[in-house]
């Protein structure tokens, strides 16, 4: 039998020269493209939050390497970069072997990363334009829903703050009526509208005060102004807050006031549950993160043209080119891209019905009904004219008036085609939205061209492809901060993450 031979083995072997923790790292590791990214970053914003004087600060920009890093290997706890930074060789080598506590680290993150990591994502977003990974002349833009660090059961509805405001309202006004009438008080008119906390305040007082002057008043009546005073006024102020919070939004949660209650793609009971989130837009090329917003907004298309508009403002130019989904295809938002030079290749919610064949011979559809446009009347398919017979008009959460006209046909009673025109009573009437009709037109033709089908089968691999990386790959489903302006800077931090991993894999496939 052969000797068997080990290794030396020792434990508490001491060396002359302690080796270099840089020599335990292989020189393509990402942790040396992070390191060198973020030496390039200007940090001046941060350094200027510092006040100066006291003890020595731990250096921003190590902080920054360690923060950007943890979110590099998905990790998001404070307290496991700690742990991280006394036995990970690569954390040790971005600290310098320091070792903030996860307070340090998360007092960083909140009061002087936050202001300025938004600055930061700019910075790294033009890094990439620099060295050709992009070009910022095509945004792919797409939204998902990620929930608010908030408790699912602490929704305040407007709805319901409204319904209970009124019924409040009323109850305080017949008491304090009948007060009035008792002590043969003035009354005026009775204010329409429901009373402000401060009004009710003041006119209780007064009642009071008449009650205590005249010592009059039934000892009912009493407890009951009494009560108005003590429980029904500070309500009202209350009532006034939450309406003050949710402004023109429908909910928001008790825990964060930023976040609103919105249905998730991820509804494990499928029963449309609604829980407090942020609906988070990103503008990808190439499945870089080349811009993002987030609103409280649950629906697309309400919130497509302030992200361009932000997209602009943070580069100082806008795309040449836009690509989306149905949901931000609409009148308004074709509008704002045509008169801003934008080549929109944005779907519009009937466009794949639109292309199938048996949409394509109905004659009886709006769209494929004959228009004069000279005379403003339609003709059906048994050659009646459809007249005007007025308009109505329609405004967006953005404050778009869209003007549609409605069309009237004259005799449908007796017409063969009936059954196949429409199933209604009286004489058939269609709305047409003429402007939207020449965007949807002009849509289909950019959508259905060369550019366009190509544009249209990257889609899917662009905006969609980034968000299925963040959630299941990165694990990141929940933002850790409460407040929408934290929530934007853990999302910046995120991206930021998520560019530097994509330029390391690109950078390794091609070799720059």
């Amino acid at each position: 039998m052969a000797k068997i031979v080990f290794k030396s083995y020792n434990q508490n072997d001491n060396l002359l020269f302690p080796p270099c923790l840089g020599d335990f790292i292989a020189a393509n590791d990402p942790v040396r493209v992070l390191n060198a990214v973020v030496d390039q970053l200007d940090i001046r914003g941060i350094e200027d939050s510092y006040a100066g004087g006291g003890a020595s600060s731990y250096h921003p920009r190590m902080l920054v390497k360690v923060v950007f890093y943890a979110y590099l290997q998905n990790i998001y706890s404070g307290r496991k970069m700690e742990e991280l930074l006394r036995r990970d060789v690569n954390f040790m080598w971005l600290s310098g072997m320091q070792r903030p506590d996860f307070n340090t680290i998360n007092l960083f993150r909140k009061n002087r990363l936050a202001p300025v990591v938004d600055n930061l994502f700019t910075q790294v977003v033009e890094m990439l334009v620099e060295n050709r990974f992009i070009s910022l002349e095509v945004q792919y833009i797409d939204g998902t829903k990620i929930e608010a660090n908030a408790n699912k059961y602490t929704f305040v509805w407007k709805k319901a703050t409204k319904t209970h405001q009124e019924k409040l309202d009323k109850k305080v006004k017949s008491v304090l009526s009948e007060a009035e009438r008792q002590l043969n008080m003035e009354m005026g008119e009775e204010k329409e509208g429901v009373m402000t906390s401060e009004e009710m305040a003041e006119r209780t007082e007064r009642i009071l005060g008449k009650m205590e002057e005249a010592g009059i008043g039934d000892k009912a009546l009493r407890k009951a102004v009494g009560t108005v005073k003590e429980e029904s006024v500070p309500k009202m102020k209350e009532y006034e807050e939450k309406l003050e919070i949710l402004g023109d939004r429908n909910s928001y949660s008790k825990t964060d006031h930023d976040a609103s209650f919105m249905r998730m793609k991820e509804d494990a009971m499928n029963n449309g549950q609604t829980k407090p989130g942020y609906n988070v837009q990103i503008s990808t090329e190439n499945q870089f993160i080349t811009h993002f917003s987030m609103s409280w907004r649950p629906n697309d298309w309400g919130v497509f043209i302030p992200h361009l508009d932000m997209f602009e403002r943070r580069f100082g130019r806008q795309s040449r080119e836009v690509v989306a989904d149905a949901g931000y295809g609409n009148e308004e938002n074709y509008e704002y891209m045509d008169g801003n030079g934008i080549e929109g290749y944005v779907k519009y919610p009937m466009f794949h019905t639109e292309l199938k064949r048996g949409y394509a011979r109905d004659p009886f559809i709006p769209e494929h009904l004959y228009y004069n446009e000279e005379d403003d009347y339609f003709v059906c398919p048994m050659g009646q004219h459809m007249e005007c017979i007025g308009e109505t008009h329609r405004t967006s959460e953005l404050g778009y008036i869209s003007t549609a006209k409605k069309y009237k046909a004259q005799n449908c009673e007796q017409c063969p085609l009936r059954g196949m025109c429409f199933k209604g009573k009286g004489n058939r009437v269609i709305e047409v939205n003429v402007k939207s009709r020449l965007y949807r037109n002009q849509a289909r033709e950019r959508l259905t061209c060369e550019r366009g089908l190509y544009h249209r089968s990257m889609r899917p691999i662009e905006p969609e492809a980034v968000f299925g990386q963040l959630k299941y790959d990165c694990g990141f489903k929940r933002f850790h901060y409460k407040g929408k302006r934290l929530v934007e800077a853990e999302f910046a931090t995120l991206a930021i993450a998520h560019n530097i991993r994509k330029m390391i894999a690109r950078t390794d496939a091609g070799g720059r």
